[in-house]
Parts: C-alpha cells; structure tokens; sequence
C-alpha cells in the first residue's frame, strides 16, 4: 500500500505523528519505523499460524516447533511488506519524490510520500511497482521450494511466503483507491482526463464502494459463525474506507484553496522571544501561561529563528533554566519560506513536503507573517461563513 499523508510535526518533520514508533535505520536512504501496533499483529500471526495452519497442513512436529516456524513466519511477513513497499518508494525517488519513511503496522506497511506524482505515467508505475515486487517473491519462493523438501520446517515457511506474497500482491491490485490498484485506476482516468482531482474523486468514490463490500461480507461472515475473519475483514474495510473519505476532503480542500494567495490568510501578529530567554521563562510565562506553541525568536529586534514546543520538550528539564531560546531554535536560513504571492495550495503542498505546521512568509529579506494549516482552516470557516 502507497499512502500520501499530511506532516503533522512542527518545525521537525513528522516527530508529533510518530511518537509511537521504532526506528530501525534505513534501506536506502528511507527510515524504516515500526510502529508499536505491529507487535499486536505479529503475535496474532504467530498463534494463527502455529495453532490453527502449520498443524493442520503439516502434522507430527512436536509443539514448540509449530511456534517457532510460526514466529519465523510472522516475521518473514513483514520482511515481504517492507520489500513491497520498497518497489514504490524507489521508484518514487526515481521521479524525485522524497519519501519520508516506511512504516510497518498493523494492516502491513505505508510509504509515507511527501507529495503526488508528477504525471499519470509516474502514479502508474509507482502503484504497480508493489504488487510487482509481490508477486516477484512469490515466484523465486516457489522456485526454490524443490531445494527444502527434505527440511520439512523450512518447506512449510516457503510455501506459506509463497502463496501469501501472491496473495498481498493480488489484494492490492483491488481497484480501490488508496489501495495499489486504485492508484493504478486513478492514473488511467488522470492519463484520460488531464485533470488529477477529477481523477482522485472518482478513484476514491469507487475505493468507498468496494471499501462497503468488504464490509458487508465481513458483517456477513461474522454472522454466520466465522467471527474472527469476518472481524478482521470488516475493520480493512473501515480502514479502506476512512482511507478514501480523506482523500476525497482532501480534493474537496484543493478546489477551495484554488486562486487563493497566502497573503490572505498569513498571520501578521506572531509571538516572539527574546534570544537570550531561557527555556524556563518560555515555558512559565508563554507556553504554559500563554498556551502558545511556536515562537519567532529576535535578536535586537531582528527575527534570526523559530523555536516550537517539541523543540523545547528535546531539552531535560533540569536544564531549562541553563538554555536559551538561542540555543534551541531554528535558524531563519535553514527554514523553508515562502511568499505572499504564493498560493495556499502550493504552500500546503510545501508544509506536507516539509513536514510542518506553518512557514514563515518572506519578502526579500524581511519577515511579513506566518502562514500555518490553523490558519488557512480559519480563513477557509470565515469566508464560507461570509459567502465569501
């Protein structure tokens, strides 16, 4: 599965979206994360495994070693996921796409893309390249099921690779967007129409329809006794489901956003802190007393740097009242801007790419405003309110 999701992080890339996860380095150039949910399902795989699958299909192992393939198993899984999720992402920075990270979790695993394809051609090939890599281990896995017949353990976790990857590929070739093959459906109706929002709108409607399918039977199979895979079926289609409907708000923002320029909705009044500040007054007198979250740090006046409340939080207490604002925050040279004649969709597009809630707005040196996602909400409810 290939998902676009926003940055939810402050000035630090996604740190406030992804307090919950593992690192564990990076393939690639791409952080790989775990987030804590895959445990849940590893240990889930592994009791379905080496209770109800490896006995039944491969009888007289003693006990233990039923739940020893099943953990290998489980385990090899997730290896599968993150090869899959590989083939997008490297296609992906083949057409300059940053990807932020992979993430495994518990439906599988998400490429975190920072932005959308440039063209249809590119949507195509990056949907494909997952269930392409699927179906490619699927294929060398059953090739070299002939070398463990005589090492009965390693035959049944072969297999069992085999038919699964087969499987995760032809499940995300399901033309439900945000699904692989629902991306592949949006690029042919981008490809057809020229118009990308167009384009998503349809691709995610169908995704909701399917999404309701899936649901249903697994409603169905719940009440006819299979209560365990009708569960679990339902909820991927609740989890297909939400996956659409923001993808379908998130159109419905584009054409809002549409000719609307950021100096329309950038906030000239900011809070500011003295460079020389420490962390302790920040927090005493504006975070806690104040409640306010991001701060446009000055130097005789000047703003040099902005300074957020994850950034403060990085910093032991013990030693806030040792560190100044100075200290902590981020240069104004290394921070993203943009400009009052910018429009709001590119600027969201940057926040997401970024990975961030808000950009300063500059003009030819000078700080104008900043320009955050609370803001363009604000701007969007009051011109809506307005008729506007």
């Amino acid at each position: 599965m290939q998902l676009t999701m926003p940055g939810r992080g402050e000035w630090k890339e996604g740190e406030m979206m992804h307090r919950h996860t593992i690192s564990l380095g990076r393939l690639f150039g791409i952080p790989l994360e775990l987030d804590l949910s895959w445990f849940l399902i590893f240990a889930l795989m592994t009791w379905m495994l080496a209770v109800g699958y490896y006995p039944v299909e491969f009888t007289g192992w003693p006990q233990v070693e039923y739940w020893l393939v099943g953990a290998a198993t489980a385990l090899m899984l997730f290896v599968s996921v993150v090869l899959h999720e590989l083939g997008h992402s490297i296609v992906a920075q083949r057409y300059q796409i940053v990807v932020r990270r992979i993430t495994l979790m518990v439906f599988g695993g998400v490429s975190d893309i920072a932005t959308e394809p440039p063209s249809a051609g590119a949507e195509f090939w990056m949907a494909i390249a997952g269930p392409a890599v699927s179906f490619a281990l699927a294929g060398i896995l059953t090739l070299l099921r002939p070398a463990f017949t005589s090492i009965p353990p390693l035959l049944a976790l072969v297999t069992y690779l085999a038919y699964i990857n087969a499987i995760l590929g032809l499940f995300n070739l399901i033309p439900g967007f945000p699904l692989d093959g629902g991306r592949v459906f949006r690029a042919i109706i981008w490809s057809a129409t020229k118009n990308l929002r167009r384009a998503t709108l349809i691709a995610a409607n169908v995704g909701r329809f399917i999404a309701f399918g899936f649901i249903l039977i697994g409603v169905w199979q719940a009440l006819t006794g299979n209560l365990i895979n009708g569960i679990w079926i339902a909820f991927i289609g609740w989890f297909l489901e939400s996956a659409a409907v923001g993808q379908i708000q998130q159109q419905m923002l584009t054409g809002l956003l549409q000719g609307h320029k950021v100096r329309e909705a950038m906030s000239t009044q900011f809070a500011t802190v003295p460079a020389e500040e420490t962390l302790q007054q920040l927090v005493d007198n504006k975070i806690l007393a104040g409640g306010g979250r991001s701060f446009v740090v000055q130097e005789a006046g000047e703003p040099v740097g902005f300074l957020t409340i994850h950034q403060v939080r990085e910093v032991p207490r013990e030693q806030w009242g040792q560190t100044s604002a100075r200290e902590r925050m981020m240069p104004l040279s290394k921070t993203h801007s943009i400009t009052p004649e910018e429009g709001m969709m590119e600027a969201m597009k940057e926040m997401d790419s970024d990975g961030v809630n808000q950009l300063p707005v500059m003009l030819e040196g000078r700080m104008l405003g900043l320009l955050s996602r609370e803001s363009i909400i604000t701007y969007l409810r009051n011109a809506q309110e307005l008729g506007y």
